[in-house]
């Protein structure tokens, strides 16, 4: 019977995945299109890259439904096929693991807009799209849910506690932190600091503190994260740097930073003590491989 996931971290580091828009545009999808409607109309280029990612060495995957919510959806004229797209997500990563135990990490992303007196939607509306989509993604078999690319606090509380009251076992806040222009420090979009984000987050009930994305978010600011956030609190920690810096090339973006210059990062965010790495824009089943093979390396030393 295969542990759950928060027991497994107490023993070892897992390995996370990559990039899942970047890899779909790879795969066909047209900038501005419904990547979440795929694991619907094309399972099998959505599954495929799964499957790369496990084959590369990934431990756990996240679905492909960082924009699955009612309110997300409903631009793509998708709203009535949340609870298929989300259930269709949880399914094709299992699929993907095949005979392996992998941990299966349900995605809710940004819902997308700005609430009440800000913009158009009200708290109730967020909340009962997060619900909507956290129990989808729970019910059909989720080993945690991610709470990803968050940069306010008001946000994610409302996602963390539709995880809670979905049933998550296992629910991980990530926020995405901007390198500031002089370089000192990062902090998210709305201002907030790692520190206050881990505090928030283990009073909401969340059981893993994260990072991924973000402007300038590489394995060096990583390793500064993971530090704040243990200095913070005793939850366990997960790291999803970008793969350098985006730029553009042909009309599309591409990040700089191959696998090799990746790695070289991976030692210091171990010691700071991270359980769970990974990567976010950028990243491909390289970096992942690249990323198994310095992990292998340093459990071997520290066994």
């Amino acid at each position: 019977m295969k542990k759950p996931l928060l027991d497994v971290l107490k023993q070892r580091v897992l390995l996370g995945d990559g990039a899942m828009g970047t890899q779909l545009m790879f795969a066909g999808l047209e900038q501005g299109n419904c990547g979440e409607a795929w694991n619907l109309t094309h399972p099998d280029k959505v599954i495929a890259i799964h499957r790369r990612y496990a084959e590369a060495g990934s431990d756990c995957m996240i679905t492909n439904t960082f924009g699955g919510s009612r309110i997300m959806l409903t631009r793509h004229g998708s709203a009535d096929d949340v609870r298929e797209i989300n259930a269709a997500a949880v399914h094709l990563v299992r699929e993907a693991f095949g005979a392996r135990e992998g941990y299966v990490l349900g995605d809710i992303g940004p819902f997308g807009g700005l609430m009440e007196p800000y913009g158009d939607f009200t708290e109730s509306q967020v909340r009962e799209a997060f619900l909507e989509q956290a129990a989808a993604l729970v019910e059909a078999g989720a080993d945690a849910i991610i709470v990803e690319t968050q940069t306010g606090l008001e946000e994610l509380g409302l996602a963390i506690d539709a995880a809670k009251e979905a049933g998550s076992k296992c629910i991980i806040g990530s926020l995405a932190y901007d390198v500031t222009l002089d370089g000192s420090t990062f902090r998210t979009m709305m201002g907030v600091e790692p520190e206050h984000a881990a505090e928030f987050m283990e009073e909401h009930g969340a059981h893993i503190v994260a990072l991924n994305c973000g402007t300038g978010m590489d394995m060096a600011w990583a390793k500064q994260a993971v530090e704040r956030y243990r200095s913070t609190t005793s939850l366990p920690v997960m790291a999803q740097p970008n793969a350098g810096k985006p730029r553009l090339e042909n009309l599309k973006v591409v990040y700089d930073e191959t696998p090799e210059e990746m790695v070289r990062g991976v030692r210091p965010v171990l010691e700071a003590g991270v359980s769970i790495i990974g990567g976010c824009c950028g990243s491909t089943p390289d970096h992942i491989r690249a990323l198994r093979s310095a992990l292998d390396q340093y459990a071997s030393e520290h066994t």
